[in-house]
Order: structure tokens, then C-alpha cells, then sequence
């Protein structure tokens, strides 16, 4: 298993993420050592998932944005479910966290929906990319390259398609985290 021990990670979500995609990658980079702080928007205590049909669990959010920076953090996780990352990408200080990650050449890694934030911060354009399957268009019409991947690596990018991608996923973010 990969160390990560000293490593920090953001989870960048809010209410409405895809329940597994933001608890199981949590809970497997935290098994390798790294602490990982869930981001949400300013006035969130917690944030609430959804679990396949219906709403889920609520999590602890760690830290608001306006209170964090990139450099804070050695990667970004964006998780998807449908809700959650539409919600992200009309909110200008999500999207600008997203950009700084990029900027500084920091890993970002999304799965399912979550690659919509990579579309709306400018970061799928040149770039091979996955996704839930319905995305396909709108990220290919970001000039970005789709692939029927479990996981793909594009330089700093990782993105995933969905929750039975989540093992290859998290050993992706380990990865780049490690290296």
C-alpha cells in the first residue's frame, strides 16, 4: 500500500455528491496515511449525499472555501452525483479553487459528474478524460479526448467513470500524491 503519511488532500463537494465517491476514496487515502479535509461552500457544517435514489448520509465539512488555498494541499478530489458538481460550477470561488490546483500543477482528480468542474475551470480542453457516460458530449465539446476507462491519467488530471471505479481511482490519486 502506498504511504501518504504527511499528505493532505481536499475533497471539494457539497450537498447532493454521489455518496460513495466522496466517502470510499476518503476512507482509502486516509488508510494510507493522508489526512483528507472535506471543502465545502461558506455556512456548511455538513453536507448531505445521495446514495443511489435517494438522499444519504450527512458528512462534517473540515474547511469553507475562503478559508483554504491549493497550497494548503498536496491534491483535489472532485466527487460527482448529478446535484453536487452542478451546483459547483456556478459558484466562482469553487471554480477558482479547482484553477489553482491546475495552476500549481497539483493532482485533481474527479469521477462520475465531478469532471463537469473540470469543463466549467477550463482544464478538459487537449486533454483525455473520463466520465459517467452521459458527460461524454459535453466534454468532448471542451476539447477534451473521452475514453471507456476505469480510470485515466492525463499529466496532473485523474479522472474516473463511477463508484465501481473508486479502487483504481483512489490507487490513481495515491499515486500521484506519492509521486
Amino acid at each position: 500500500m502506498t504511504d501518504l503519511t504527511g499528505k493532505t488532500i481536499a475533497v471539494l463537494a457539497t450537498d447532493g455528491f454521489e455518496q460513495s465517491e466522496l466517502t470510499e476514496p476518503k476512507r482509502r487515502l486516509e488508510a494510507m496515511g493522508a489526512r483528507v479535509d472535506v471543502v465545502s461552500l461558506p455556512g456548511k457544517d455538513s453536507i448531505r449525499g445521495w446514495d443511489k435514489k435517494d438522499w444519504g448520509e450527512a458528512v462534517p465539512v473540515d474547511k469553507v472555501l475562503g478559508q483554504v488555498a491549493a497550497s494548503d494541499y498536496d491534491a483535489l478530489v472532485l466527487p460527482g452525483g448529478v446535484i453536487n458538481p452542478d451546483h459547483l460550477r456556478q459558484e466562482v470561488t469553487a471554480v477558482d479553487f479547482v484553477k489553482a490546483f491546475a495552476a500549481a500543477d497539483k493532482p485533481v482528480a474527479a469521477i462520475c459528474h465531478g469532471p463537469w468542474m473540470l469543463v466549467e475551470s477550463g482544464l478538459a480542453k487537449g486533454r483525455k478524460l473520463t466520465s459517467w457516460g452521459s458527460l461524454k458530449t459535453d466534454l468532448s465539446n471542451a476539447g477534451a479526448q473521452w475514453q471507456d476507462s476505469e480510470v485515466v491519467v492525463d499529466g496532473n488530471i485523474i479522472t474516473s467513470r463511477n463508484p465501481g471505479d473508486i479502487p483504481a481511482f483512489s490507487e490513481a490519486i495515491a499515486n500521484a500524491v506519492a509521486g
